[in-house]
């Protein structure tokens, strides 16, 4: 369904009203993480350097049919609280700065349209990031094999008893190399994908949709090493530990060496398929009802 609208006033409708765009943000943010959960879950266990035989999936359907018939029903959902205690507040931020940084380098004429869009994109990551990693921190190790943890609150407090706040934020330097070029792609391929296809930037969702899910795609391919070791790095398997003689890993140096030593380069893409299958339509998910709420509220 394709409204006609001039690009000026349907761009000025939120811009103009940060609430508007915080609660479109926040709810797109949101439905992205609850629709697109079981897969992250799967992508998580497809990570692992070194899987317990009965964690050990062929791919997306294979990891979701043995975690149900294994585990439970629920399983595949296990730790979403987290992430949508993070992800209101996180794309609230995100999706406000995204339009603020848009609006006030876009006016300057001399800049080109891709660099304000890949400013935008990583301006929004650093406020989207400081929030959500904590979540992810979270979430990843309820989403593990066998689990020790019961709840989201049970597991933050474990953590924070016996690692201290910083476990936190572990893997946050490496999340911002991964999010920064990632969300840096996402919003330059968006946004060329609109100029292509929708040159008149009416509201249209099947655009809107499409769109997300091609910069999605392309994002997650590209930075897939580093969500490899940031799963790592929040996780601290102790499988992994123990064939590397370790205690710990921390930093992005650290991980980056233990992928190649246990697995070598193809340990770098470990997961690519369910990264890539999550975030094209979970990137589609968020961006179409962003648009949607932009246009109506």
């Amino acid at each position: 369904l394709i409204y006609n609208m001039e690009f000026d006033d349907y761009e000025r409708l939120p811009v103009d009203r940060l609430g508007v765009v915080m609660c479109a943000g926040a709810v797109a943010g949101i439905s992205e993480h609850i629709v697109m959960y079981p897969v992250d879950s799967v992508k998580t266990r497809m990570q692992s350097l070194a899987p317990s035989p009965e964690a050990s999936y062929s791919g997306v359907r294979d990891g979701l049919s043995k975690m149900i018939t294994r585990e439970g029903l629920w399983r595949p959902i296990k730790g979403v609280n987290a992430v949508i205690l993070g992800a209101g507040p996180a794309h609230a931020l995100y999706f406000s700065a995204i339009e603020g940084i848009k609006k006030n380098i876009g006016s300057r004429k001399h800049i080109n349209d891709h660099v304000v869009h890949a400013v935008a994109g990583c301006g929004a990551t650093l406020l989207h990031d400081a929030v959500m990693v904590p979540a992810d921190a979270i979430k990843q190790r309820l989403q593990m094999y066998n689990s020790p943890y019961s709840s989201c609150f049970s597991c933050a407090n474990h953590l924070y008893r016996t690692e201290g706040l910083r476990v936190f934020y572990r893997s946050y330097t490496t999340q911002l190399v991964m999010n920064l070029p990632n969300h840096a792609i996402l919003i330059v391929v968006y946004e060329k994908m609109q100029k292509l296809f929708n040159p008149s930037r009416e509201y249209n969702a099947p655009v809107h949709c499409a769109a997300g899910a091609v910069a999605g795609a392309a994002g997650a391919a590209i930075t897939t090493p580093l969500d490899v070791c940031k799963t790592l790095l929040n996780t601290q398997e102790s499988s992994t530990l123990s064939k590397l003689h370790a205690s710990r890993i921390t930093g992005i140096r650290n991980a980056l060496q233990s992928i190649f030593l246990m697995q070598g380069m193809r340990g770098f893409f470990k997961g690519l398929q369910a990264r890539v299958l999550y975030q094209m339509p979970s990137t589609a998910i968020s961006w179409t009802i962003y648009e949607l709420f932009k246009h109506y509220l």
